[in-house]
Formats: C-alpha cells, sequence, structure tokens
C-alpha cells in the first residue's frame, strides 16, 4: 500500500502535463490561424474580418469565446481541485466518504446558471443574425446571383448582362459611399454553403428554394472561400475567389466581361474543334454556337486565375491536362475526358486562350 502511495503523485503529474500539452498545443493551433498574411489571404482566416458580416460573426464569436473559456476555467479548476483534494489516501482505503443525497441550493445553481448563460448566448446571436439578415439593400449595391453546381460556381450579373465563374469580382465598400454587395443564392443540384470567412458567414444553397447574404469589403484583395456544405465527391475542391477592386477597375472588368469573346482566325481550327464536340453542350462562348449551361461559361476563359473551380492553376498545361483528364485534376467531377488526338486537343487550347 505505501508503495502506491509513493506511485500516486507521479502519475498525476503525468495527466496534469498531458492536460498542459494539449492547451498549449490548441493555443499554437489558433495563434497559427492568426497570424496569416493580410496582404496575401492564403488561408481563409475568421480571425481577421475583412466585411461588416463578418466583423459582427468575429466580435460574437469573441463573446462566446470568453463565456465559454470562463465556464472552462470553473470547471478545470474545480476538477483540479478535487482531483488532489479528494485523491484516494492509505489511512482511509477501507473508509466510507461522507455521503450526500441532495442539496436544493446545488441543484438550483446547476439549473438556474445553464440556464441564464444559455439565454444570454442566444439574445447575442439572435441580435447579430437580426443585424445581418435585415439589413436594408442601398440603390448602390451591386447584386450578383450565385448559382452552385457540382462542382462548381456560377455568378451572374442581372443588371451588368454578365456571366462568370468560380471567381466573384465586387468593388471595395468605402464607408463614406457604400457600394455592398448583395447576393441571391441558388443550387442547381443539391445543397451547397457559400462561405468567404473574411467576408462573411455561411449561408446554405438548397435546391427549390431562395437564400440571401451579402458583403461589403473594406479594402481590395482577394478573398478566399469555399462550398461549406458536403456535396459530393469533390466537395473538398469547390473553392471560390472573390477580388476585390477598387471602384475604377470593377468598372474596367465590367467593361471588358462585357465584350464578347475574341475571334482570332489564326484559331480557327481550334474553334471548330470546340463548336463539333461535345463541349457547346455544356459550355457558352458569346457570338458562338456553344449555348450550354451545364458548366461554366468560358467567353473570357482566360481572364480567371484558376480552373476547376480552384483546383488548379489558369495556364497552358493543366487547361491541357483538364480537358484530355479531367480525373488527374479532380477525381470524381462531371467534366468527362474529351479523348481527342494531340493535334486536336492543342488546336483547342490555343483556341481557348484566345478567350480573354
Amino acid at each position: 500500500m505505501a508503495e502506491k502511495h509513493k506511485t500516486e503523485w507521479p502519475v498525476l503529474v503525468g495527466r496534469a502535463t498531458g492536460i498542459l500539452v494539449l492547451l498549449g498545443a490548441i493555443l499554437l493551433a489558433a495563434s497559427l490561424c492568426n497570424a496569416t498574411t493580410p496582404s496575401e489571404n492564403a488561408v481563409p482566416n475568421i480571425f481577421d474580418p475583412r466585411s461588416t458580416p463578418a466583423e459582427s460573426i468575429y466580435h460574437l464569436s469573441r463573446f462566446v469565446l470568453a463565456i465559454t473559456g470562463l465556464i472552462f476555467l470553473v470547471v478545470f479548476s474545480l476538477l483540479a481541485y478535487v482531483v488532489v483534494k479528494f485523491r484516494s489516501r492509505t489511512v482511509d482505503a477501507t473508509s466510507e466518504p461522507a455521503q450526500v443525497y441532495g442539496s436544493t441550493q446545488i441543484e438550483l445553481a446547476w439549473t438556474i446558471i445553464p440556464t441564464l448563460i444559455v439565454f444570454v448566448l442566444f439574445l447575442a446571436t439572435a441580435r447579430v443574425i437580426h443585424a445581418i439578415q435585415d439589413t436594408p439593400k442601398p440603390a448602390t449595391a451591386v447584386e450578383v446571383t450565385a448559382i452552385g453546381h457540382q462542382f462548381w460556381w456560377e455568378f451572374r450579373y442581372p443588371a451588368l448582362g454578365i456571366v462568370t465563374a468560380n471567381e466573384l469580382h465586387v468593388p471595395v465598400s468605402d464607408p463614406a459611399h457604400p457600394t455592398p454587395t448583395f447576393l441571391k443564392l441558388l443550387s442547381a443540384d443539391t445543397d451547397h454553403s457559400f462561405w468567404v470567412p473574411q467576408l462573411a458567414g455561411k449561408t446554405d444553397l438548397i435546391p427549390n428554394r431562395v437564400n440571401e447574404t451579402w458583403i461589403d469589403p473594406h479594402r481590395t484583395g482577394v478573398f478566399l472561400g469555399q462550398c461549406a456544405q458536403y456535396c459530393g465527391t469533390q466537395h473538398a475542391k469547390m473553392l471560390l475567389r472573390v477580388s476585390v477592386e477598387s471602384a475604377e477597375d470593377f468598372a474596367a472588368w465590367v467593361s471588358t466581361q462585357k465584350q464578347p469573346a475574341i475571334q482570332d482566325e489564326r484559331e480557327i481550327a481550334g474553334k471548330q474543334v470546340f463548336e463539333t464536340t461535345a463541349c457547346v453542350n455544356c459550355h457558352a462562348v458569346a457570338g458562338t454556337n456553344a449555348k450550354g449551361h451545364f458548366g461554366p461559361d468560358l467567353t473570357h476563359l482566360m481572364s480567371r486565375r484558376t480552373i476547376a473551380a480552384g483546383a488548379a492553376e489558369n495556364t497552358r498545361e493543366n487547361l491541357r491536362l483538364w480537358i484530355q483528364n479531367p480525373e488527374a485534376i479532380k477525381p470524381g467531377s462531371l467534366m468527362p475526358a474529351m479523348k481527342l488526338s494531340d493535334a486536336d486537343l492543342d488546336a483547342l487550347v490555343r483556341y481557348l486562350e484566345t478567350l480573354r
């Protein structure tokens, strides 16, 4: 028994060390998330909000974390105290501890206090939801319809007559001259979820239902997001990029996107390959007989930095591989392998590179 008593403290110390290591790992992970370079936005960071909705959610999350952190400290402290204070001892190994069969005060405390905590968190959350959802749409707002597909994003600007894919362009919103972007969210197939952590919270896209959200980015830059609702095999690679631009740059982008596809007579062979294969069944190119809607609009394909919904950089090599063997870039995607000859494939890639 004496030897058993001697081993109690090493065991307690080991367990306490393990808990401290776990807490240290959590804090380290949090600090790494918060250490993302703001100018790069390489990793979406909920602790670096750049839009009013995201800021509201950020402040709410800090409030919730403060309350839950306090609860954790109280519970952990009481647990540590009880483990040490009432640990097994040799002197009373055969005795029975005092039995407590009920305490009205304690039972009231552990009922009322959690109820009050939940009530306060409910009110704080409801306040933020109300502030975001019921914000009036100003006359200067940019309206975008976002449609979720397996596994890519379609963005339509009804007032501007623009259709693009996977890369959303919006103007920066100056507090003196607010230019928020209001998004109507639709789904073409199954459930999706629009989420750009630094700009807004998650909002689901549900078939046969219209949901809405809005953003008002406070600075220019590229912000990354993705589908946050499992929607199939390539859910993890259903990425999106939000390019926030100055008013002048956004106007220039709009002007470029309104232009028809460039007709380069030198690439007539590639255009014929495009128009005489299954490409036209899924894709659209303004000014041609390609009117498909199952895949992204390719009118200004080369103005985008990525292909396959952000799965690969938009380079000649990746574009060729994407057409030849989509499974190599995005296994499980609905893009079929075209099985073209090398000559036709090269001609098609050259033609697509003219779509700027």
